[in-house]
C-alpha cells in the first residue's frame, strides 16, 4: 500500500503543473508520528517518525480570489511499517516579519493505515489491537497544516510544522480517530 501511495502522489504530480518552471520549492523532513496535541486518547499508537516529501507549485491565476494558495503534492513514509499517506491541497504563505512567515494548508490524502475493527463493536477481541491502533474510518481523509518557516538565505529554508489527518465525518461516517503529527523540514527554492 505504501508503494501505491507513493505512486499516487508521484502520478498527481503533472496534474499541478504543466512543466517544471511552475515548481516553486521542494521540500523533506521527519515528522512524529501520532503525537498528542488536543485529543490524546489516540497519541502514540503508532509508532515510529515518518519520513515526508512536498512539491510546492507557484499559484495559479484562477486562485487569486482565494488570496493565493499555492497548490502542493506530498507523501509521508511511516519508517515502522504504520500510516503512510499522499495527497494534494493549497498551502497560504502569510510573511509576518524579516525571513519569517506562517503557512496555513489545506488538503486531501489517501492513507494505507486501518480503517475499523476488525470484530463486531464490543467484541472483547478488539481490545489489545484498539491499544496500539488508529482506526480512521475511512481511506480518503483532509489533512489541515500549519508551518513556521525560516528563511536562511535566497534558495535554502526551514520549517516547524503540525498536520492533522481526520476525516471529519464528511468524507466518512463512524470511526474518525484521526492523527496528528509534528516535524521539520529542509526547504529549496527553485527558480532565480
Amino acid at each position: 500500500m505504501r508503494r501505491f501511495v507513493l505512486s499516487l502522489t508521484l502520478a498527481a504530480t503533472p496534474a499541478f503543473a504543466a512543466s517544471a518552471e511552475l515548481v516553486e520549492e521542494v521540500r523533506f523532513g521527519v515528522t512524529e508520528h501520532n503525537v498528542c496535541i488536543a485529543n490524546c486518547d489516540n497519541a502514540n499508537k503508532e509508532d515510529g517518525p515518518n519520513v515526508n516529501g512536498e512539491i510546492v507549485f507557484a499559484s495559479p491565476e484562477l486562485l487569486n480570489i482565494l488570496w493565493s494558495p499555492r497548490p502542493y503534492v506530498m507523501a509521508s513514509v511511516n519508517t515502522a511499517g504504520d500510516t503512510s499517506f499522499g495527497g494534494a491541497g493549497l498551502h497560504w504563505n502569510w510573511d509576518f516579519a524579516d525571513g519569517w512567515s506562517l503557512e496555513p494548508g489545506v488538503g486531501y490524502v489517501i492513507h494505507d493505515g486501518e480503517l475499523t475493527f476488525p470484530f463486531p463493536q464490543g467484541d472483547p477481541r478488539n481490545d489489545p489491537i484498539s491499544e496500539e491502533t488508529v482506526f480512521f474510518g475511512s481511506r480518503d481523509l483532509f489533512r489541515t497544516s500549519l508551518a513556521l518557516n525560516r528563511d536562511l538565505g535566497d534558495k535554502w529554508g526551514a520549517q516547524v510544522m503540525y498536520e492533522h489527518l481526520s476525516h471529519g465525518q464528511i468524507l466518512g461516517s463512524g470511526r474518525n480517530q484521526g492523527i496528528d503529527n509534528v516535524g521539520v523540514r529542509v526547504i529549496y527554492r527553485l527558480g532565480e
